[in-house]
């Protein structure tokens, strides 16, 4: 476990989900942060994975440096009880999803300009999409997978190209946008 020292004036807010703690110095009397580093995984340490049906492999098999819009939100309607006027009732109401951008990514290969061109002369072709996220430290095996968020039924947005310079030998992205029908956390590892 690592040990940070915190001074009286300064303010704590943690997470116990990862794995921090907090307690005394025996020999300082001050607080002390104790995180687990071994569980801890950094927010930019991900990979995604795009598959098409009917297509062989990974249509995308990409780094990129920021993945946005990951998110669910669920709308809430909220009911008034006739003669009660001191509470309400809340319902769930349908889910949507966020678009997916993804920014500054590198290929191998132009597959997702391919797909793009394949969902513009079929626009009932869609995708699974993965994004995967890593521990933040190196194992003997490689990085080691924490998390899945399964994108379900994708369809590309938007597919922006950079300014083209001849720097580089990688095909590279500036931006890509997904609009899916579903996102799930799939866990990994223990607790998952």
């Amino acid at each position: 476990m690592a040990s940070v020292d915190l001074s009286a004036s300064a303010s704590l807010s943690a997470s116990a989900s990862v794995g921090v703690s907090v307690g005394l110095s025996a020999s300082q009397g001050n607080p002390k942060l104790e995180v687990d580093t071994a569980s801890l995984f950094a927010a930019f340490n991900f990979a995604v994975e795009i598959t098409v049906q009917g297509i062989d492999g990974n249509v995308c098999n990409a780094a990129f440096s920021d993945c946005d819009g990951l998110e669910l939100t669920h709308e809430v309607k909220t009911i008034r009880e006739g003669g009660n006027n001191r509470a309400q009732i809340r319902l769930s109401g349908p889910a949507s999803f966020g678009t997916i951008t993804l920014k500054r990514g590198m290929t191998p290969n132009f597959h997702l300009w391919q797909w793009f061109d394949a969902v513009v002369a079929d626009p009932s072709l869609r995708a699974q999409g993965e994004v995967v996220i890593f521990t933040r430290a190196w194992r003997e095996s490689g990085r080691e997978e924490r998390a899945r968020f399964l994108l379900e039924r994708c369809v590309p947005v938007k597919l922006k190209a950079p300014p083209l310079n001849a720097r580089d030998g990688m095909v590279a992205i500036e931006e890509l946008q997904l609009a899916c029908e579903s996102i799930a956390l799939k866990g990994v590892g223990a607790g998952a």
